[in-house]
C-alpha cells in the first residue's frame, strides 16, 4: 500500500477518540477513563452510543460536584464534544446514555475514499507487532482427519485476520515428529525393506497402514518391542542410519499433509517438536535454576497452584514429553523469534495441559502475571466434529475420515450439482472445475467456522452444500449475483470510483452503508476474542443488508444508478475481503 493511503482503523475507534476528548475537556480531575462506546442494540435510537455518564456519576457523586445526575453527566459529554462531520447528532437516554446518529454525508464520503485508496486502509490497529500461530499440526506417520480440518481452519483464519491487520505473523506446524513412536516405525521399515537406502524411496504407500502393522508388531512382538525402544535412543543419540530412516519416514508424510493444505490454499512453516529438541536441557535448567522444578515420584515436575497433577517436565526414564517441548517451544518464541502473542490452536481437550504450560511460564517470569498484558499466551480451543448420529465423526469402518477423501467428495458433489444446474452448456470444462472447486471447499471450511469454535458441530454436506441459509454457496453466490448487477450495468465501475459521488438517501441505503464501515471493528473483535465466527456473521448480515437494499432500491436504469453502483461495488468489495480472511475463494458468475 502507498505511503500516503493512511490506515484510518475502525470506526468505533474513530468515535471513541471524540468522545475521549470530551471526557478529558468535561472531566479534567478523572484521568482513568476510558470511552465506552458500543453500537446500539436498536437502531431506532441511534448508531452508537457512549455509556460513560452512569460510571463518572459513581465516581463524582458526594464530592462536591455541580452535577445532580447521570443524565446530566451524558449531557456535559455531548456538550464538550469537539466538533466533526462525523457525527449528525447526540441525544440523552435513560440515565444517561449518549445515542450517536453518524452523518450520512460522511457514511458515503468514507465508502467511496475506501473504494479509491482500497479495503486495506480500514485494518484494524492492534497493540502487537508479531504473533506465532501454532496450528494444524497433525503427527508424521498417521493421516490427518476431520480433527485437524478444525485446527487448520481456524489457526488459518486467526492467521489471515492478523496479517491483513499488519501484525507480522508466524504460522507454525508443530508436527509431532519425534518421540518413542519413531523406534518402531524405524524397525519395522528395515525390516520391511532391508535394503532401502541402496535403491529409492521405499514403497511405503499408505503410511497410516504401515503405521498400524509397526504397533501391532509393537504391541505383540517382545523382542520386536525391545529393538524398537533401542532404536529410539540411536536416533536421539543422532545415530546417522537412524536419521536417515526418520527424515524418510518424514518427507512421506509431509507430502501428504501437503496435498491437503494444497486443497485448502494454506500455508505454513514447519517447525516440529524435533526442532526444539536440542533447546529443552537449557529450558529446563532455567525452570529449575529459579526453583520450579521439584523431584516426585522419579519424575521431575513442577506443581501448579489449583492443579492437583503437577506437570511432569523428565520422565522417570529421563525422557522428554509434551510439557518439555512446549515449554522450551514457548521459550523460543518469546525469545528467539520475540513473538508479542503465541496462539495455540488445538482442541478443547488440551486446554488443560496449555493452562499449566502458561501458569509455568508466568511463575518462571517469561509471561506477565497479568493475561491482559504483552507478550501473552492463548490457546484457543474447538469441539468436536460430529457425525449425524451425534457421535465423532467417522466412516461406517469406524475409522476417522481422511481428510483428503473429504475435500475431494465436497467438490465432486458440487461439480455434480453444477452439472445438474445445466452449467456444462455455458462454462468450459475449466470454469466448471474451478468452481466447484472454490464452492466445494469453502463449504466445508464454512460450515467449520460459522459456529463459535467451542461448541461441537455437525458435519453434513446437504446442509454446507445447501444454497439456502447461512451457507458459502449462499453467500458466494450473493456476491456473483452482486457483480452480475454491476456487469449487466455496461459502466466501468473503476471510472465511476473516480468521477461519481455515492448518496444514502434512502435508509435502507443508509443501514448497509453504516454495516459496511463497521467491518474493521468486526475483525478487530474477530481478532481480540480470537473469534472467527464473527465475521461469518458480519458476512452473512451484509448479504442481507444488500437484499433489502436491492429489493427496494432500483439500481440499473434508476435516477441514482452510478450511487447505487458504488453501493453495490463497494459491498461486492467488503465481502471479498471477507472471503479472504475465511480463506474462501470467491466466485465472479453463477
Amino acid at each position: 500500500m502507498e505511503n500516503d493511503k493512511e490506515i484510518i482503523g475502525s470506526q468505533k475507534q474513530q468515535i471513541a477518540n471524540l468522545f475521549e476528548e470530551s471526557l478529558r475537556a468535561a472531566f479534567p480531575d478523572i484521568t482513568d477513563v476510558q470511552p465506552l462506546v458500543a453500537i446500539c442494540n436498536d437502531p431506532k435510537h441511534g448508531d452508537y452510543q457512549c455509556n460513560n455518564a452512569m460510571s463518572l456519576w459513581n465516581k463524582i457523586k458526594g464530592k462536591g460536584t455541580q452535577f445532580k445526575g447521570p443524565q446530566p453527566v451524558g449531557k456535559a459529554i455531548i456538550e464538550n464534544l469537539p466538533a466533526s462531520e462525523m457525527i449528525e447528532n447526540c441525544s440523552i437516554a435513560g440515565p444517561g446514555f449518549v445515542n450517536i446518529v453518524l452523518a450520512r454525508q460522511w457514511i458515503a464520503k468514507s465508502l467511496q475514499k475506501m473504494l479509491v485508496d482500497g479495503i486495506e486502509t480500514w485494518a484494524p490497529k492492534l497493540p502487537v507487532k508479531r504473533t506465532v500461530v501454532d496450528f494444524s499440526s497433525p503427527n508424521i506417520a498417521k493421516e490427518m482427519h476431520v480433527g485437524h480440518l478444525r485446527s487448520t481452519i481456524i489457526g488459518d483464519t486467526l492467521a489471515r485476520m492478523l496479517e491483513f491487520s499488519n501484525v507480522d505473523v508466524l504460522r507454525r506446524n508443530h508436527v509431532g515428529d519425534w518421540g518413542t513412536q519413531f523406534g518402531m516405525l524405524i524397525e519395522f521399515l528395515y525390516e520391511k525393506f532391508p535394503n532401502w537406502e541402496a535403491g529409492s524411496a521405499p514403497a511405503i504407500g499408505d503410511l497410516e497402514v504401515f503405521y498400524k502393522a509397526s504397533k501391532q508388531r509393537f504391541d505383540n512382538d517382545a523382542e520386536f518391542k525391545e529393538r524398537a525402544q533401542k532404536a529410539v535412543v540411536s536416533l536421539q543419540g543422532g545415530d546417522e542410519k537412524y536419521r536417515m530412516a526418520w527424515a524418510q519416514i518424514c518427507e512421506i508424510s509431509r507430502k501428504e499433509f501437503q496435498k491437503v493444505y494444497e486443497r485448502l490454499g494454506v500455508h505454513l512453516e514447519e517447525k516440529g517438536e524435533s526442532f526444539y529438541n536440542p533447546y529443552i536441557p537449557k529450558a529446563l535448567e532455567m525452570l529449575n535454576e529459579k526453583g520450579l522444578i521439584e523431584e516426585s515420584e522419579g519424575a521431575r515436575v513442577i506443581f501448579i497452584e489449583g492443579k492437583k497433577i503437577p506437570l511432569i517436565v523428565v520422565k522417570r526414564d529421563g525422557g522428554f514429553n509434551y510439557a518439555s517441548t512446549d515449554l522450551t517451544a514457548l521459550w523460543y518464541r518469546l525469545n528467539e523469534e520475540k513473538a508479542d502473542w503465541m496462539i495455540y490452536v488445538t482442541d478443547v481437550g488440551q486446554r488443560e495441559h496449555f493452562e499449566m504450560v502458561f501458569s509455568a511460564a508466568k511463575r518462571a517470569g517469561w509471561l506477565p502475571p497479568n493475561e491482559n498484558d504483552y507478550p501473552k499466551a492463548s490457546h484457543v480451543g474447538f469441539g468436536l466434529v460430529l457425525g449425524e448420529d451425534g457421535k465423532r465423526f467417522r466412516t461406517r469402518s469406524t475409522e476417522v475420515v481422511k481428510l483428503v477423501d473429504l475435500l475431494d467428495d465436497a467438490k465432486k458433489r458440487c461439480k455434480a450439482a453444477l452439472e445438474e444446474r445445466g452449467k456444462t452448456k455455458d462454462w468450459t470444462a475449466e470454469e466448471l472445475e474451478q468452481t466447484a472447486e472454490a464452492v466445494g471447499y469453502s463449504a466445508v471450511k464454512y460450515a467449520d467456522l460459522k459456529n463459535n469454535r467451542l461448541t461441537n458441530y455437525t458435519f453434513n454436506f446437504d446442509q454446507m452444500l445447501s444454497d439456502k441459509g447461512n451457507t458459502a454457496v449462499y453467500l458466494l453466490y450473493a456476491h456473483a449475483r452482486i457483480c452480475s448487477i454491476i456487469r449487466k450495468s455496461g459502466k466501468d465501475i473503476e471510472e465511476l470510483k473516480k468521477s461519481a459521488a455515492i448518496d444514502l438517501a434512502h435508509p435502507d441505503e443508509r443501514m448497509l452503508g453504516l454495516h459496511l464501515l463497521q467491518f474493521a471493528e468486526i475483525v478487530e473483535d474477530a481478532c481480540t476474542n480470537l473469534s472467527p465466527h464473527l465475521v461469518c456473521e458480519y458476512l452473512y448480515n451484509i448479504s442481507e443488508d444488500f437484499t433489502k437494499f436491492y429489493t427496494n432500491c432500483q439500481v440499473v436504469g434508476s435516477a441514482e444508478e452510478t450511487s447505487r453502483l458504488l453501493l453495490c461495488e463497494a459491498t461486492a468489495v467488503v465481502m471479498r475481503k471477507c472471503f479472504h480472511l475465511l480463506g474462501i475463494t470467491p466466485v465472479y458468475k453463477i
